[in-house]
């Protein structure tokens, strides 16, 4: 059955075209009351976003086939990401889109600041002719303070730097040598606020930023500095620069977003020293078809190649990796679900090694294949998207390891799971040239075997007579044996059987094999 997509906000015609093109049944209803896309919801396996649907828990709740929201732009605030994770749905945005329109718009904010064109504007329409009341400022040598350089807040250094402006940018992720790239100075917060003459916001609404300019942090600023916001606005506390620019401290603010939106009521509306926009930062023609483009070009390649671009909660695999690395996420998962079904006591802490060249591939996506295995047996509904963050909820420690080529295969996977009991649990694989992924090593213990949809798994003292009487057991109760996988650590050590077998056992099976001499654990794996 073909994937079906909702089409919940109004899109380009083209981005409709886009996923009939990949044989996507795409449903264009918009303006959706929430008593009607609660009712829908679960009908689809993507969903198409803008910023005027609202994805609430109890909507996601209701998404019971929802493999991926896209969210056509870059903020994801009508979106609970926290509840589509737990949920295991991937939630993407479209963070390049619309990166040049924001960036000009707010290069365009800071302009009509300057020269104060909307008082300017209304002045002289109203029959005024006010030339000397409005003594603007040159943006040419002025000093412009980003909060935030990343893809936007880059382009608009690079616009300044056109301008002539001097840029300093405050951004914990921004590398000195990305920095140097730029051509900007990288400094402190305290450090911008105190400096710029300009000061331009540019980073998400998180915990962190969340009143990044707060009362303080304005009264820091230069005096007759001015302020920008294109990002969100419940960065900027809007009481406390209501109260510089009525002391005069700020010359003026240009705000294309504010706390609550849509803004027909704000404290700050009505002085002179304001510029406001109705949130027009993405509104541009080309911007609209870009991010249209691009959220329907992400879910149709999700859903049809398991490609993940631009993901807020999964680590991206772009079309060309997912070829390559969808038989290591395979064998991935299934080393998970290998430990996660021959443990009897809670996990602490998982070990896993990268091998030679495994090391080189999405490693990230591969741990939350392993996780997501792991905890399945406990958790139906864990995926690779919600794994990490129940194993961080359960107090699983997760830690990886990368090595040059160790052994005789070239590239290889080795999960280990410490349990609270004081034990570990040790299981390692590959992927053979054809593809398919194999079992090469438990306990340490050397082994060479093809995953199967039903395995026995048996632990014994290797004694003779074993492999005779299990097979006893197992004829008795009419189980055909399709393939017997054998290895031990030692002579009359502990040794491991691996059988396949065509159909599950019985729980008395169990019972009979368990009671057989010298076998110490007896366990029915399914994959």
């Amino acid at each position: 059955m073909a994937p079906k997509v909702l089409i919940a906000d109004k899109l380009s015609p083209a981005a409709v075209a886009i996923f009939k093109e990949r044989g996507i049944e795409a449903d264009v209803i918009t303006d959706l009351k929430k008593d009607d896309l609660l009712k829908i919801v679960g009908e689809y396996d993507g969903i198409a976003v803008r910023s005027a649907t609202k994805l609430t828990a109890e909507v996601i709740a209701r998404a019971t086939r929802l493999k991926v929201i896209g969210r056509a732009g870059i903020g994801v605030d009508n979106v609970d990401v926290p509840a589509a994770t737990a949920a295991g749905i991937i939630v993407m945005n479209t963070p390049f889109g619309n990166s040049v329109t924001t960036a000009e718009h707010a290069i365009a904010l800071m302009m009509a600041l300057a020269r104060e064109l909307p008082a300017a504007n209304a002045s002289t329409q109203a029959g005024k002719w006010e030339k000397n009341r409005f003594m603007g400022v040159e943006l040419t040598g002025k000093v412009l303070g980003l909060i935030g350089a990343g893809n936007i807040g880059a382009i608009v250094a690079d616009r300044a730097k056109g301008l002539k402006m001097r840029v300093i940018a405050f951004d914990p992720y921004l590398s000195p040598e990305r920095a140097k790239n730029l051509g900007i100075e990288k400094v402190e917060l305290h450090d911008l606020l105190a400096r710029a003459d300009f000061v331009t916001l540019h980073t998400p609404l998180t915990a962190e930023t969340r009143g990044i300019i707060s009362a303080d942090a304005i009264q820091r600023m230069k005096k007759g500095a001015r302020l920008i916001n294109c990002a969100r606005g419940g960065l900027v506390d809007e009481r406390a620069l209501k109260a510089a620019l009525d002391s005069g401290h700020l010359a003026g603010a240009a705000l294309d977003v504010f706390e609550e939106e849509p803004a027909k009521e704000n404290i700050l509306f009505g002085s002179d020293k304001l510029v406001a926009t109705p949130h027009l930062g993405a509104s541009t023609a080309e911007a609209q078809e870009k991010v249209a483009l691009q959220v329907a070009e992400q879910i149709s390649d999700f859903l049809l190649t398991g490609a993940v671009t631009n993901a807020l909660n999964m680590p991206s695999i772009s079309a060309e990796e997912a070829d390559k690395v969808r038989p290591w996420i395979e064998l991935a998962q299934k080393l998970g679900l290998f430990c996660g079904q021959i443990i009897d006591t809670s996990v602490t802490d998982v070990e896993i090694a990268y091998e030679g060249g495994t090391g080189q591939l999405n490693t990230v996506a591969l741990t939350q294949a392993v996780l997501a295995g792991l905890l399945k047996p406990a958790l139906a509904q864990v995926n690779m998207v919600n794994a990490p963050v129940v194993a961080k909820e359960r107090g699983i420690k997760v830690a990886e390891i990368k090595r040059d080529r160790a052994g005789i295969y070239e590239s290889y996977i080795k999960v280990v799971t410490a349990l609270a009991d004081g034990t570990t649990r040790r299981v390692a694989g590959t992927v053979f040239s054809d593809g398919r992924p194999r079992l090469i090593q438990i306990r340490d213990i050397n082994m060479d075997a093809e995953f199967a949809s039903h395995m026995l798994y048996v632990i014994n003292e290797d004694k003779p007579g074993m492999i005779g009487r299990l097979g006893t057991v197992l004829g008795e109760a009419k189980v055909n044996i399709a393939n017997f996988n054998l290895g031990r650590a030692a002579p009359g050590a502990d040794a491991i059987a691996l059988v396949q077998i065509d159909g599950g056992v019985s729980e008395t099976v169990l019972k009979d094999i368990r009671a057989l001499p010298s076998v110490k654990q007896a366990t029915l794996l399914n994959f």
